[in-house]
């Protein structure tokens, strides 16, 4: 079955191209204008993913993120032409799973969206995945993608999840932000950033 893609993006030209290399690469896709229709549509649950751009009519990309991610969990791609490091920060403090600067090469978009799905699917437990983690009073369940704290389920996002799961699996090990950035989010353009 295939999967759909949310593209969220103002300009035509940018919204066209990447639906184009996205339905050529097997995606179905639609497009919202705006950042309004863009949650509104984003909110349904009927998309595996979101190509979110940030600077929206309407409703910024910020806030669209922040109410999909307060009731969803899919997997949101931002893709800006702001380049500072702060609006990378925030858009994965709001729970984006990556982040994209314009101009982008569309390959690298296309191969970005097949590993988040990729990794979502495997966290979700379609790949195989079937061991809980118990750390002290935390249980984690990689099929169902549930934590329990003292028997009580929190909500945590995709990348939230795979931190916890990430940590939970390696006891006793310190990691640097570059190293969990290069682990969870498979990103080398944070340790760049960094130097």
């Amino acid at each position: 079955m295939r999967k759909t893609i949310l593209i969220v993006e103002d300009e035509p030209s940018i919204a066209k191209l990447q639906r184009d290399y996205l339905e050529a690469s097997g995606f179905r896709t639609e497009i919202a204008p705006n950042g309004e229709l863009g949650l509104e549509r984003g909110l349904s649950g009927k998309f595996d993913m979101i190509v979110l751009d940030l600077m929206l009519p309407r409703m910024n990309g910020f806030e669209v993120c922040r109410q999909i991610r307060d009731n969803l969990d899919v997997p949101i791609l931002m893709v800006t032409a702001r380049r500072e490091d702060i609006d990378m920060i925030r858009g994965l403090g709001l729970g984006a799973d990556d982040y994209i600067t314009k101009p982008f090469k569309p390959a690298e978009l296309v191969a970005r969206v097949k590993a988040h799905l990729s990794r979502y699917e495997r966290l979700k437990g379609l790949s195989g995945l079937t061991n809980e983690v118990e750390v002290r009073e935390i249980r984690m369940d990689p099929d169902s993608r549930r934590v329990f704290v003292r028997d009580a389920e929190v909500t945590l996002t995709t990348k939230e999840f795979e931190l916890l799961h990430f940590l939970a699996i390696h006891p006793n090990r310190v990691f640097s932000k570059d190293q969990l950035f290069e682990r969870i989010w498979e990103s080398t353009r944070w340790a760049t950033l960094r130097r």
